[in-house]
């Protein structure tokens, strides 16, 4: 999407004129007036992309033509324009839901720069309105594989929740499906034409969780050079998604707590509150109850968390869904293969999957047809295309016959298998460690950990 309509307002001649020539030579149609009264009038007799204005001006200033403007079109891009010693204006303005700020004096290229990014904000809002239009159904308590009666119980109290505003508290192992039952309860809610902003609580830096989730204002820490709006307040009217909420640490817990009680977000460095209205749901792969005895987790919070529960079943509890789910994937992944057409299981292939435990649960199963869809020779998926893990294995040497192994320690066997799961996973994403603890279903931290623990890498 291109923004080339721009409606200049500055109280100063000169400036106004200088603007409408750097709009000019970078291809943009500017029109500037002289007040915020004449830009309102221009608005309603005209339709502009973007309105760049000053925040000082006799009369009607910046800050108040922002307000005018949000009040009946909240979606039109405002840049505000400050003076050296303005600032703070300009952060207000930010606050009021202004779009950028550029300093004056400045350079054209600067005033450029801020255009620039404020067309591909709007590509990415277009491209993501279309894809939530495409996408929608696909969280669609309906469009979830599962037949089997574990899963139809919780799709039946799914139902029965989600038109409310109770926090939701979702308790799987990895790999359950968190995310979309979460994504399913915002698109049956009265919400659903508002944004789910999702936040994986155990991938984020302990020391960038808050600012986050609550944003930060200019100069809180070292490295706010700007505001930031945090995703509470991205989320204001729809769903805030905390995955991995056990991961948490206590000091954000507090925060958080006072979140859900008061509803209101306080930026980091800020001394004011601002309420928005946001439903929570969570997930969590942990024993929050056992944290709480550990200290690891508030009581209060968990209390406040744990509304609701849903509690999704593991694969190996539903069995029944695992030849459905994988005719899914196959379905799915069938455009990695152009030059394959009806793909379907072998007889085997069916026995392997059907005899297998999917510690990694359905994840581990899209995972596992996704490799087979690749590798197959041909449109039957055989057992061979699927990993080591879920082919019959060959017999081993019973201990005290020849080739059988020493060591029998199971510690020390997993930690083989857990170091070399995490070399391989690094390797898979070129060294990615957020995309590695994703794959090996682990918080960063606790990926982190690990990789000292086992010394690997630089």
């Amino acid at each position: 999407m291109s923004l080339h309509h721009v409606l200049v307002v500055d109280d100063d001649a000169s400036m106004r004129h200088l603007l409408s020539v750097i709009l000019a030579d970078h291809g943009y149609e500017a029109r500037a007036v002289a007040s915020g009264e004449d830009a309102l009038r221009e608005l309603a007799a005209r339709d502009y992309d973007l309105v760049l204005t000053d925040v000082r001006m006799p009369g009607m200033g910046g800050l108040e033509l922002l307000r005018r403007i949000q009040a009946t079109d909240p979606e039109r891009l405002v840049i505000v324009m400050s003076a050296y010693g303005s600032h703070e204006a300009a952060l207000e303005a930010m606050k009021a839901g202004a779009y950028d700020y550029v300093s004056k004096p400045f350079r054209p290229d600067e005033v450029v720069l801020v255009l620039r990014k404020a067309e591909e904000r709007e590509r990415l809002a277009r491209e993501n309105r279309r894809l939530r239009t495409e996408l929608s159904g696909a969280y669609r308590p309906e469009a979830i594989v599962g037949g089997s009666a574990p899963m139809q119980e919780v799709l039946r109290q799914l139902r029965k929740v989600a038109p409310r505003k109770a926090t939701v508290l979702l308790q799987g192992e990895s790999g359950t499906g968190k995310e979309l039952f979460a994504r399913a309860l915002h698109e049956l809610s009265p919400r659903a034409s508002l944004p789910i902003v999702a936040v994986n609580c155990g991938a984020i830096p302990a020391e960038l969780i808050e600012s986050e989730l609550f944003g930060h204002v200019r100069g809180a820490f070292t490295d706010a050079v700007r505001a930031k709006k945090g995703l509470a307040s991205e989320a204001d009217g729809g769903t805030l998604f905390l995955d991995e909420v056990g991961e948490l640490p206590i000091g954000v817990q507090v925060k958080l707590l006072r979140f859900l009680q008061d509803q209101e977000v306080r930026p980091v460095g800020d001394v004011r509150s601002r309420r928005v209205d946001v439903r929570v749901v969570a997930a969590t792969s942990r024993d929050l109850a056992s944290d709480v005895v550990a200290g690891r987790f508030r009581e209060d919070l968990l209390y406040r968390l744990d509304v609701v529960r849903l509690r999704l079943p593991p694969l190996r509890e539903r069995p029944e869904d695992v030849l459905p789910l994988a005719a899914h994937f196959l379905a799915r992944h069938a455009r990695l293969r152009p030059d394959l057409t009806g793909l379907a299981l072998g007889d085997d292939a069916r026995d392997a999957l059907l005899a297998h435990r999917w510690p990694g649960n359905v994840r581990e199963l899209e995972h596992a047809l996704e490799r087979a869809v690749v590798l197959a020779d041909g449109p039957l998926i055989h057992e061979q295309d699927l990993p080591d893990t879920l082919r019959a294995p060959a017999r081993t040497a019973a201990p005290g016959e020849a080739g059988a192994g020493d060591d029998l320690s199971v510690k020390r066997a997993s930690r083989a298998l857990e170091e070399r799961l995490i070399r391989a996973a690094l390797e898979r994403t070129g060294g990615n460690r957020t995309r590695a603890a994703e794959l090996l279903d682990l918080s960063y931290r606790a990926l982190l950990y690990k990789i000292r623990d086992y010394g690997i890498g630089p």
